[in-house]
């Protein structure tokens, strides 16, 4: 069992994450005692699906002062009407936590998502920190940071075979998300084998052999179902010799290694450089999430090459960060940061790297992961 490091909000919230990222197990850990509404159980959704005021009937039994939890409540947004006149009507009497693997039918349906009476909060795969910065760098590059793969490192491939089907099936199938299911999966193969790259829309859609218009729709189908984020393009000032289209990351290295089709083979030195930059994004993005910081995540890039992997900034405040998977450092890895920090567009700049020693490197410190882990879990980097 594994100590999440999350904390339960004061007041009622949404708690949004990837399917198979744990937000069940840890709701039933932290709210014992809540009366429990499992959409994923085809009793309870049958039963609220007849009669939705029954939702209300059973809330109103509880003491003042229960929390409610609603698992998967994007199964049947009407609920939301539900708890929104309990708040309205009762105030916070009863708290309510409202957890769902995908805001898509949420959107798609423009439901009533409680006009600011609960929080958003996001859940994440495992970070380091949550494993106690002790990890096997090569299992997770290749099978992830899911709690059930990090568990039960020896079914890891069956399990994340698994998860790539009930992905398909429950939450783009069962949703009725895209119309042509054989189209999408080409898609999302061809989508994972270039995770952590700019992306052209126009060579996957001839690639997968799928309309320019319905490529869109589907990048916005991974988004929307937190299986994939976009890293937009940082431009420190409005000039055009700045790429300016953005990047597209999966969620987990293990699951873009599943949906690739690449989980029984060797990691490539390519693929490796590109997975270490999903497990740095995840840990900055969870980081973010779990320190409140704000801001935005963005990179930077120049069509002549120069490039840095992750740029923070909030308030006109910026630090990069520049991932490589070598266990050594070279000088030429940190040019574009030294060069960034030296024009005064960045106030800081990390070097993130597999290898073992602390270093310096002009302006730059140079981690190794565990450090760089350590420092980030604390705050000490985005700040």
């Amino acid at each position: 069992m594994y100590a999440r490091q999350y904390t339960v909000p004061g007041r009622s919230f949404f708690l949004f994450g990837p399917r198979g990222t744990g937000k069940t197990t840890w709701l039933r850990q932290v709210l014992p005692d809540a009366l429990w509404f499992d959409l994923l159980r085809t009793r309870t959704f049958l039963d609220l699906t007849r009669q939705p005021d029954s939702f209300r009937q059973q809330v109103l039994a509880r003491p003042k002062g229960s929390w409610v939890v609603v698992d998967e409540v994007q199964r049947l947004p009407i609920l939301l009407n539900e708890v929104h006149a309990l708040i309205a009507e009762y105030g916070r009497a009863w708290s309510f936590a409202l957890s769902g693997s995908s805001a898509r039918k949420l959107k798609r349906l423009d439901v009533n998502l409680l006009a600011g009476r609960a929080i958003n909060r996001q859940f994440f795969p495992l970070t380091a920190a949550e494993l106690n910065f002790d990890f096997d760098q090569e299992h997770v590059l290749r099978f992830g940071l899911l709690p059930q793969i990090q568990a039960e490192p020896d079914v890891a491939l069956d399990s994340l075979d698994a998860y790539v089907t009930n992905y398909i099936r429950e939450e783009i199938q069962q949703e009725a998300l895209v119309r042509n299911l054989d189209s999408f999966s080409r898609f999302l193969e061809i989508s994972a084998l270039m995770n952590g790259q700019i992306v052209n829309v126009a060579g996957i859609s001839r690639d997968a052999s799928v309309a320019r218009p319905t490529v869109q729709g589907y990048f916005a189908t991974l988004v929307d179902t937190l299986i994939g984020v976009w890293v937009p393009a940082w431009r420190k000032q409005a000039r055009a010799k700045e790429i300016a289209a953005p990047k597209f990351y999966l969620f987990d290295p293990g699951v873009a290694r599943a949906l690739a089709g690449r989980l029984r083979e060797p990691l490539e030195g390519v693929e490796r450089g590109f997975l270490l930059e999903t497990w740095i994004l995840h840990e900055l993005r969870a980081a973010m999430a779990r320190l409140n910081t704000g801001g935005q995540i963005s990179y930077w890039r120049t069509p002549g090459g120069s490039e840095v992997d992750f740029v923070w900034t909030r308030a006109g405040h910026a630090v990069g960060f520049e991932v490589k998977a070598a266990t050594r450092w070279k000088k030429e890895y940190g040019v574009a940061l030294k060069s960034l920090i030296a024009g005064g567009n960045l106030d800081a700049g990390v070097g993130v790297y597999a290898g073992g020693e602390e270093l310096k490197d002009g302006p730059l410190r140079i981690l190794p992961l565990k450090r760089f882990f350590v420092e980030l879990t604390e705050g000490r980097l985005l700040c």
